[in-house]
């Protein structure tokens, strides 16, 4: 009988054939990746490791037609150095606008000093744990991780609520300003309908703006701040002749608001770590975000000081007349109208940086506190340009409704919320010390657990002071928007239970909860 071909393949026994093949194939793999006879299985399970926290994994893993995240495409998406100096120069400070209130509150003498003690008491300090927290833990949730990796997630949602919405009320400040500084040309935008509309207006521009990329916004904001800066620097040649160095000098202690005078310094020095919200869309954050911080702090002092010089130095001092607006008239009496609508213009433009780095900053909280799992899911979504559509239009709404309250109220409520938030950092960075000595630093403040102790020390003395001078009615609309943070954490975690909202947490981010180990490498 004649055995065909198909009749031999079917008598072969296919089974063990696989199971022959499959143990030849294993030797040979032991064989070649074999250190020693006791290591060849020991090995094996460690080739998927945990991301080590500090560092970021920059493998991409995509399924089969998978749409790759807009923001993560393409590299040149990312921030690059001039850019993110201005975005902190923005988030911080924007020019001169607003440090008015200083010589009104306290005479030139103090405002100049001001300027000079302020940053070293407090902005240094901010600026240094900014970098040190910002490179430790390079993504978009920023502080959020800093206080939940410290404290847990409970007080790290509470130190993103509060964040958030001193950045919102900040924000919402800008608008004011804008239409401050150009009332004097256009009467009408004092109040009333047009006003409203112009606010509502500006607001919408921006917020598009913030949409089309945080990339546009970099470079946006570098060429708004030179042509911010630019007319401070015109003013301050033609103020040289004219200035009598007596005027500097003249201060009168008994006759000082501290009140506004610690909250006008407050808030224009304040915001260093609003940045590290934006950590994640930085290219090499670990070199490029420290030097950033330096250059800006540099930019920022002297973006103050020398405005202050030339106003309070080449003009007779009228205190009265010291309030937001202020350097416009300055300028039409030191060079005429044409500095005057310079100045302006440059105002204009100055709140248009501002806020769009602070919208930055503010969406992209929302974005990486969905990526922890602390808010739903939709929060992590982006547009097509890679920016956090929902965060973008929850900040925008936020900015509307706050935009009605006056320049003090917004900056004496937003401080207070603020420094909620700072004693979190403060003690976060403390107790990260401690509790993970030897974790991975990129840039690490000298002086070990002492040092860091110390540093923060002159800071929080200045919250405190801060706080007690706060009006009764700002303490009361504060604590009561704080407590809303208390509650809704809880709400957001029994949604979550009940799977009416998914929450998810982003897989490319080290658990800071359960895989603290990752911190030591």
């Amino acid at each position: 009988m004649v055995t065909t071909k198909l009749e031999t393949k079917s008598s072969i026994d296919i089974p063990n054939v696989l199971q022959e093949v499959a143990k030849v194939q294993n030797d040979k793999f032991l064989q070649n990746t074999q250190i020693g006879d006791d290591q060849k299985v020991k090995d094996l399970p460690q080739r998927e490791a945990t991301i080590p926290m500090g560092e970021c994994n920059d493998a991409e893993y995509i399924q089969i037609n998978e749409v790759v995240s807009p923001s993560r495409a393409n590299n040149d998406r990312k921030l690059s150095l001039l850019p993110l100096v201005f975005l902190i120069f923005y988030e911080v400070s924007g020019g001169p606008f607003g440090v008015e209130d200083t010589v009104q509150a306290a005479g030139p003498l103090l405002a100049l000093v001001g300027f000079l003690v302020f940053p070293i008491i407090w902005s240094i300090p901010e600026a240094l744990i900014t970098a040190e927290l910002g490179t430790m833990f390079p993504e978009n949730s920023g502080y959020v991780v800093w206080v939940s990796s410290a404290l847990g997630p409970y007080w790290g949602f509470q130190q993103g609520w509060v964040k958030w919405l001193s950045g919102v009320i900040d924000n919402a400040l800008y608008p004011v300003l804008f239409l401050d500084y150009l009332k004097s040309g256009i009467p009408a935008l004092g109040g009333g309908v047009p006003r409203i509309i112009a606010v509502v207006g500006i607001t919408l521009v921006l917020t598009y703006m913030n949409y089309r990329g945080l990339t546009i916004v970099g470079w946006v904001a570098v060429l708004l701040g030179i042509l911010s800066i630019l007319p401070f620097v015109v003013m301050g040649l033609i103020s040289i002749p004219k200035l009598r160095p007596t005027r500097w000098l003249v201060a009168d202690v008994h006759n000082v608001d501290w009140n506004l005078y610690l909250n006008t310094l407050f808030w224009n020095l304040n915001y260093w770590d609003s940045i590290s919200t934006l950590v994640g869309e930085v290219r090499n954050p670990k070199k490029t975000l420290p030097k950033a911080l330096f250059y800006a702090v540099i930019l920022v002092v002297l973006s103050y000081f020398f405005p202050l010089l030339a106003g309070t130095g080449a003009v007779p001092l009228e205190r009265d007349l010291w309030t937001d607006g202020y350097f416009s008239d300055i300028a039409k009496i030191l060079g005429g109208v044409w500095l005057r609508w310079w100045i302006q213009g440059a105002a204009a433009l100055s709140n248009m940086g501002t806020f769009v780095a602070e919208m930055s900053s503010d969406s992209f909280q929302l974005l990486g506190m969905a990526e922890r799992g602390m808010l739903p899911e939709f929060f992590a979504k982006r547009s097509r340009h890679g920016t956090p559509l929902i965060g973008i239009l929850f900040s925008a709404s936020g900015v509307i409704l706050l935009s009605w309250m006056s320049f003090q109220e917004i900056v004496a409520a937003e401080n207070f919320l603020y420094c909620f938030g700072m004693i979190l950092e403060f003690i976060a960075f403390v107790r990260l010390r401690i509790k993970f000595p030897n974790a991975s630093r990129p840039f690490k403040i000298p002086g070990g657990t002492i040092g860091a102790i110390l540093l923060c020390i002159p800071p929080t003395i200045l919250v405190g002071v801060v706080l007690a001078f706060s009006t009764v009615k700002v303490m009361i609309i504060s604590l009561a928007a704080a407590a809303i943070g208390l509650v809704m954490q809880p709400c957001l975690k029994r949604i979550e239970k009940k799977r009416w909202l998914k929450f998810s947490i982003s897989p490319d981010l080290p658990d800071i909860h359960h895989d603290n180990g990752g911190l030591l490498h």
